[in-house]
């Protein structure tokens, strides 16, 4: 396949062609674009047109049949998930059934990552408190394993194990679809928040649009497994691509 020359010295995340099929299903159909370093990009469109698909390619637990995946230069087609500088969070939780949310001297939902790692306990006990703050997640809830929890609450503790290691880029799928509105709002602040004092790639799946344009510096809009438009939000409102893009940020102005 040919790749483009310039990528050795592109800052960012850089997808060519990148082509995912289930039996005669394109579930992602050779999607090429540039995230650039430091971006937050909302990813919408309708259910079943590719979101979720696209972010498991760029994580690897899924793979691609076709294209390449460059980041920060480098391409990591061939690394293992857990080598990628890659941190997701799923829509519906993934968390470790038989581990508690957290404890200090075992591992445990909250503490897995930095655990693999080598992390000190100070370290790891520090990291804990700070995201367990951020996010409002209680304290008697960390003896707790994911069977005791709410799915919101499951889903609070599947983002505060991703924000507890530093990503390059950082994976949301739906990760606010469990929360309580009047949690959401703060919940979504200390997601931009986050992106900016990290100064990570955030890519952010989301079918709450009012959300999505709030947060991100570009939106892209699929359709089918393809990127129809990727454009800051002003600019889809005042010059979407087609019809398709018009009609679909309708119901952001309903």
């Amino acid at each position: 396949m040919d790749t483009p020359t310039h990528i050795s010295a592109q800052k960012g995340l850089f997808l060519h062609q990148v082509t995912k099929r289930y039996d005669s299903i394109v579930a992602v159909d050779h999607v090429s674009m540039l995230i650039n370093d430091r971006e937050f990009l909302a990813i919408v469109g309708p259910t079943g047109c590719g979101k979720t698909t696209l972010l498991r390619l760029i994580a690897g637990t899924e793979k691609m049949d076709f294209g390449h995946i460059y980041f920060q230069g480098k391409c990591i087609d061939d690394e293992k998930p857990a080598d990628r500088k890659v941190r997701m969070v799923f829509q519906e939780d993934a968390l470790w059934p038989h581990m508690r949310v957290f404890q200090i001297d075992y591992y445990s939902n909250l503490s897995f990552g930095m655990r693999i790692r080598k992390q000190m306990p100070a370290r790891i006990a520090e990291a804990v408190n700070i995201v367990t703050n951020r996010l409002g997640i209680e304290k008697k809830l960390l003896p707790r394993k994911p069977d005791k929890l709410s799915a919101g609450q499951k889903q609070l503790v599947g983002i505060g194990r991703a924000m507890t290691i530093i990503p390059g880029i950082f994976l949301l799928d739906e990760p606010l679809a469990h929360i309580d509105p009047q949690h959401r709002l703060t919940l979504r602040r200390e997601l931009k928040d986050y992106h900016d004092k990290m100064e990570t790639i955030t890519l952010y799946v989301s079918h709450n649009l009012p959300e999505a344009f709030s947060l991100a510096d570009r939106v892209a809009i699929m359709q089918e497994g393809k990127i129809i438009q990727i454009d800051p939000p002003a600019r889809i409102f005042s010059n979407p691509a087609n019809d398709f893009v018009k009609d679909f940020i309708q119901c952001f102005e309903m």
